[in-house]
C-alpha cells in the first residue's frame, strides 16, 4: 500500500507540474534573420539606399547607368561620361519632376472630416462626442491623429489641450484653422458649431480650388524643361550618330573639362528652378504646450 501511495503522489505532482507548464505562455521561436554583409550595410548607409523594392530598383538603375557610361566613354572617348551618365540617370527624374505638396491632400482630408463633424453636430451632439464619432469615418491621412485625439479625450484630457496637441502633430496652418474653430465651439457648448463647420468646409473648398490652380501653374515650367531636355538629348545623340567628328574636340582634356562645366551648369539651373518652385512655409496659428 505504501508503494502505491508513493506512486500516486508522484503521479499527482507530475500532473500538476505538467498543467502549470502547459498554462505558461511561451513566445514562438523567432527565425534568425539572414546576416547582412558588412559591405551591403555600409553601401546602404553611405548612399541612403531605400529599403525593399525601391532599393533594389535603384541599385539596378545605378548599375545599368554605370555600364551605359562605360559604353559612352568607350564609343566617344569622353572619360567624364563614366560619372556624368549615372549622375544624369539618377538625378534628372528627381530634378524634372514637380514636387507634390502636402497641403492639397491635407486640405482634402480636412474637408471630408469637417463635413462629417458638421453632420454629426447637426444632430445635437456635443463637440467631444462628435469627435469620437468621427473616428469611424475619418480619412486615412488623418486616421492616426484623430485616433490619438479620441484616446486622449477618453483619458479625460481637456478638449482644448487634446486639440492643441493634435495641431502640433499635424503642423499645418490649415489644420490650425479647423482645430481653433473646434476649440471655440467646445468652449461655447457647441452652440452654432454645425453652421460654423459648414462655413469652414466652404472656405476649405475655396482654398482647395486656389491651391490646385497654383499647382497647375507651378507644374508648367517642369513640363517645358522636360521637353527641352528630351529634345536636346535626342538631338545630341542623332548628331553624334551622323557626325562623330563634330564632337572630337571634347575628347581632349580641355574639352572634357568644358563638357563637365556645361553639364554642371545645366544641373545647377535645374536645382535653382526646383528651389524657386518650392512652396514657402506659412506661419501657424496655434502653438501647443508641447512646443
Amino acid at each position: 500500500m505504501s508503494t502505491l501511495a508513493v506512486a500516486a503522489g508522484l503521479l499527482f505532482v507530475a500532473g500538476v507540474w505538467a498543467v502549470v507548464a502547459g498554462l505558461q505562455r511561451r513566445e514562438p521561436p523567432q527565425r534568425a534573420r539572414p546576416p547582412v554583409a558588412p559591405f551591403a550595410e555600409r553601401w546602404a548607409r553611405l548612399t541612403r539606399r531605400p529599403a525593399g523594392r525601391r532599393g533594389r530598383r535603384r541599385d539596378l538603375l545605378l548599375g545599368g547607368s554605370v555600364l551605359a557610361g562605360l559604353a559612352v566613354a568607350a564609343a566617344s572617348g569622353w572619360v567624364v561620361a563614366i560619372g556624368v551618365v549615372p549622375a544624369l540617370v539618377l538625378g534628372l527624374p528627381y530634378l524634372l519632376s514637380a514636387q507634390q505638396p502636402r497641403d492639397i491632400a491635407l486640405l482634402e482630408a480636412l474637408d471630408r472630416w469637417v463635413r462629417g463633424l458638421s453632420a454629426t453636430l447637426a444632430t445635437g451632439r456635443s463637440v467631444t462626442d462628435a469627435l469620437r464619432v468621427s473616428r469611424r469615418t475619418v480619412p486615412p491621412l488623418l486616421a492616426d491623429e484623430v485616433g490619438l485625439l479620441v484616446a486622449r479625450l477618453d483619458n479625460r484630457w481637456e478638449t482644448r489641450e487634446a486639440l492643441l496637441r493634435m495641431a502640433d502633430e499635424l503642423d499645418s496652418p490649415d489644420a490650425d484653422a479647423v482645430l481653433a474653430a473646434l476649440m471655440l465651439a467646445a468652449s461655447r457648448g457647441a452652440n452654432g458649431a454645425s453652421v460654423t463647420m459648414e462655413a469652414l468646409a466652404d472656405s476649405i473648398q475655396a482654398s482647395l480650388r486656389g491651391r490646385r490652380a497654383i499647382e497647375v501653374e507651378r507644374s508648367k515650367p517642369y513640363v517645358v524643361v522636360r521637353q527641352v531636355t528630351v529634345i536636346s538629348l535626342l538631338t545630341l545623340a542623332a548628331a553624334f550618330a551622323v557626325s562623330p567628328r563634330f564632337f572630337s574636340p571634347y575628347r581632349t582634356p580641355t574639352g572634357q573639362l568644358v563638357l563637365s562645366v556645361l553639364v554642371a551648369a545645366y544641373v545647377g539651373s535645374l536645382l535653382l528652378m526646383r528651389r524657386k518652385a518650392q512652396q514657402r512655409e506659412r506661419p501657424r496659428l496655434l502653438i501647443g504646450s508641447s512646443r
